[in-house]
């Protein structure tokens, strides 16, 4: 696999990372329109969200988009490494599948994460940024997944 163009991947994500939690927060919205599945997945003092509008306004949920946010902004400065966050990305995988994540879902939230990048950067969002973006992504899931089949 070749590696993702971190050039590309830095420059987009200057512009994202200057709002994640907005940013965070059209990801998240977008998981759940193509996912609806996910959102009883989120609960936090045991409390069931009405709504996605519900989730996406909670403080302990966006807490959860600001983490996310700062996961890829790992992977982001790590780009030209990946492998230096193996065990921590294999602890979330495990987290993740403990909470009954599955790990099929991934493949929704890569979508919702190139369409986050799409919205934010309109045209600047390339095929070639497109492209370097999935890999990175799919490099970061594949180190989760070892969180799937490890115990």
């Amino acid at each position: 696999m070749q590696r993702p163009e971190p050039e590309l991947i830095r420059q987009s994500w200057r512009v994202v990372s200057r709002s994640p939690l907005e940013h965070g927060t059209v990801l998240f919205s977008r998981l759940f329109d193509l996912e609806p599945d996910l959102l009883p997945l989120f609960q936090y003092n045991c409390r069931q969200f009405s709504s996605v509008e519900d989730c996406l306004s909670s403080p302990e949920f966006l807490d959860h988009i600001r983490k996310v946010m700062l996961v890829i902004d790992a992977a982001v400065t790590n780009v030209e490494d990946l492998s230096s966050l193996e065990e921590y990305l294999a602890g979330l995988g495990r987290k993740h599948r403990v909470v009954g994540v599955k790990l099929s879902s991934f493949s929704t939230v890569g979508e919702s994460l190139l369409y986050m990048l799409e919205k934010c950067l309109g045209p600047a969002f390339t095929p070639a940024m497109r492209a370097a973006w999935s890999q990175l992504y799919g490099a970061v899931v594949q180190a989760m997944s070892r969180g799937w089949d490890s115990d």
